[in-house]
């Protein structure tokens, strides 16, 4: 069944201080909090667009909420608590910071509906979080997710790469640790230097220095993997293209794109295919053409933005010609090869099978 979220922004809502790489507004294209009216009106645009039965949280995203004033909160979810009753919505959703969670928090959000919480961790390495301003150590995420866990809420861990004094071994310690906590999903952001942020600041005097597109791509993909291969749900890698992000001189630098994770699942693809190919040509050193095998649903992944994919693995391999054909037969997110004139291809490979392989 379809999920959806109806977001409504909150821009620095409850937020303590300003983290060095925020700057909310920017992001959201929204400057001010909203209103109880605009709360509604939002909902209610949004159900009147949304497919009957699906499976509907009303989201507040953008500030910390646990840390904003009780009453703000209740006039919050005091809205949304009709569409509840009614059976229009399943529930709430919300993201807040990890050092504002405790027992008295999580009964209150629970008696107003709340089923999912997502904890802003960005890092669980304590140098990356010391040196981007968070304001506490891996230890006060431990603390909060298993608090969130004992009062029985979903578990939403958001992440990013490429933060100050973050590489990719901090990035890979994080997944893993983020692996042991079992979230029931993952968001995965690169940082990008916004105007108005003391990162931004940084960066104009030489102290920072952003990740490329290329090695963002890289870490989330190998993030991913992780992930994937203990079934933790990614729900989203990159921002969200905001107009208020993308126009003007808002975004300073960073690895922005606006289908950033459609690129991290072509690199995904990319090396999968890579995998088979290698399998191939083991049995068959002088093939020069071949065929790959894919669910049509995976095509463009395969394929990659204008073919770059296969491009590449032409070159790599130093192959005249890859075909491509679309297999209803295919699992999603596997790939088959073999020669050129094989309609039904001997070599198949899983994403299980390709994880083992990669990450081995």
């Amino acid at each position: 069944m379809s999920h959806f979220n109806i977001p409504i922004f909150i821009p620095h809502l409850g937020c303590p201080f300003q983290c060095i790489f925020c700057n909310q507004q920017k992001i959201t294209a929204v400057k001010e909090s909203v209103s109880v009216g605009e709360v509604k009106k939002i909902i209610d645009t949004a159900l009147q667009t949304l497919p009957e039965g699906a499976i509907t949280e009303v989201s507040f995203f953008g500030g910390s909420f646990t840390a904003i004033d009780k009453k703000q909160q209740e006039m919050y979810l005091s809205v949304v608590k009709p569409y509840l009753k009614k059976g229009l919505i399943s529930g709430v959703r919300l993201s807040t910071r990890p050092d504002f969670i405790d027992h008295s928090k999580l009964e209150f959000l629970s008696d107003w509906g709340v089923k999912t919480i997502e904890l802003g961790v960005q890092s669980l390495d304590d140098k990356v979080l010391t040196a981007s301003g968070r304001g506490y150590k891996s230890e006060t995420v431990y603390k909060a997710v298993q608090l969130i866990r004992q009062h029985h809420f979903q578990l939403g861990i958001q992440l990013m790469v490429g933060l100050p004094g973050d590489d990719l071994s901090a990035d890979l310690y994080t997944t893993k640790e983020t692996i042991i906590l079992k979230p029931d999903m993952v968001r995965i952001y690169p940082t990008l230097v916004i105007n108005g942020t003391p990162l931004a600041a940084m960066y104009r005097e030489g102290r920072y220095q952003p990740l490329s597109l290329k090695e963002a791509i890289i870490i989330c993909m190998k993030m991913y993997l992780h992930f994937q291969k203990e079934q933790i749900k990614v729900i989203r890698m990159g921002l969200h293209p905001e107009e208020e992000l993308t126009k003007g001189n808002a975004l300073l630098a960073g690895p922005f794109h606006p289908s950033f994770g459609e690129l991290v699942m072509q690199a995904v693809f990319k090396e999968q295919a890579a995998f088979l190919i290698k399998r191939l040509l083991g049995n068959n050193k002088n093939l020069k053409q071949l065929r790959l095998f894919v669910n049509s649903k995976d095509l463009s992944k395969l394929i990659g933005n204008h073919k770059n994919n296969i491009r590449y693995l032409k070159q790599f391999f130093d192959l005249d010609e890859i075909l491509i054909t679309q297999d209803p037969l295919m699992a999603r997110d596997s790939v088959g090869a073999d020669c050129r004139e094989v309609l039904y291809p001997r070599y198949c490979s899983s994403r299980s099978d390709f994880i083992a392989a990669y990450l081995s």
